[in-house]
């Protein structure tokens, strides 16, 4: 619910509504980057916050899919083995030494991850199993399947070369993986603001049995959506894959978290229906931040989960009472 008086007008930015949620996380990366850089002075240099950028975008573009699926009210816990599954599949393809395969290696990687995608929009839509259950599964399975398929031993391989100039490349001094992550931006921003697709979605996030009286295609909406999360999730363990130089056994766990985090922390609703792609992209670069300082003052991988499972707990307390005033 706004918070602004009867009769007054938001500002915009750029054609989007700021949301308070939006203007606190980026006081929050001020924060961070100001005081880091009073323990460690590295922090404020051009080439620090270049790679931050660098390792935003893998953060960014996986959790554009999943504020995609949150948006529905629903949630995608398979994005862990789905982003190993396209390391392992990619890398195998690519270090193959066979021409045709190599060439293979991203095409294959991406189909991999729509497929998980679009499973799990159809355990979802047709079976009606809740998505957090379902995708729980999926995962469970992938990982099985990943186990047995390597053995539980590091896969041979190597990264698509696309995908390594990708991660690390870099044009007019800007990495391409914050460029690459600045179009998925604007192709989202611009599917969820000006398209019937994008209207589909939060009107689903906010009432799905309205927007089935009206005669809308369900089903298909949210087959289209998890498909999308999907690719997207394959997208960004590619760019993971690259910028790793490699592909390994429980690559995408540490991802799981920080992409729900960035997503929550920029006002998307976790109960769907609103949210701008804006408190996503500030968000993911918040989480970023916040990580690379904590591996700064070496902070234990557990301290980590728990401050990551604070900050959505306490954003979550934050909208709760926002929409009862």
């Amino acid at each position: 619910m706004s918070s602004l008086a009867p009769g007054a007008s938001r500002p915009r930015l750029s054609g989007l509504r700021i949301d308070p949620s939006v203007a606190l996380v980026v006081a929050g990366c001020v924060v961070i980057v100001l005081g880091a850089g009073m323990v460690s002075p590295g922090v404020l240099s051009l080439g620090y916050l270049l790679q931050q950028l660098q390792i935003a975008a893998i953060v960014g573009i996986l959790a554009t899919g999943a504020m995609l699926v949150i948006l529905l009210g629903q949630i995608d816990l398979s994005v862990p083995l789905t982003i190993t599954g396209t390391a392992i599949v990619s890398t195998s393809l690519a270090g193959s030494g066979n021409p045709l395969l190599e060439t293979l290696a991203i095409p294959a990687g991406l189909l991999g991850g729509t497929l998980i995608g679009t499973i799990n929009g159809l355990g979802v839509a047709i079976f009606r199993i809740p998505a957090m259950v379902w995708t729980l599964a999926v995962n469970a399975m992938l990982l099985g399947m990943t186990v047995f398929y390597t053995g539980g031993f590091k896969p041979h391989g190597a990264p698509p070369p696309l995908a390594v100039l990708m991660a690390h490349g870099r044009f007019a001094g800007i990495p391409n993986a914050f460029l690459l992550w600045l179009l998925v931006g604007a192709a989202t921003t611009f599917m969820l603001k000006r398209t019937v697709f994008g209207t589909y979605i939060y009107a689903m996030g906010q009432s799905q049995r309205a927007l089935f009286l009206a005669g809308a295609p369900i089903g298909r909406t949210t087959v289209a959506v998890f498909a999308l999360a999907g690719f997207l999730s394959s997208l960004g363990g590619l760019l993971l894959t690259g910028y790793a130089n490699q592909a390994y056994q429980g690559m995408g766990d540490a991802y799981l978290m920080p992409v729900i985090a960035a997503v929550v922390i920029g006002g998307t609703s976790i109960l769907g229906g609103s949210g701008t792609y804006l408190g996503t992209f500030v968000g993911a670069l918040f989480m970023t931040l916040l990580s690379s300082i904590l591996s700064l003052l070496q902070m234990p991988d557990a301290a980590r989960q728990i401050i990551f499972g604070g900050i959505i707990l306490g954003m979550l307390l934050v909208h709760r009472s926002r929409r009862a005033a």
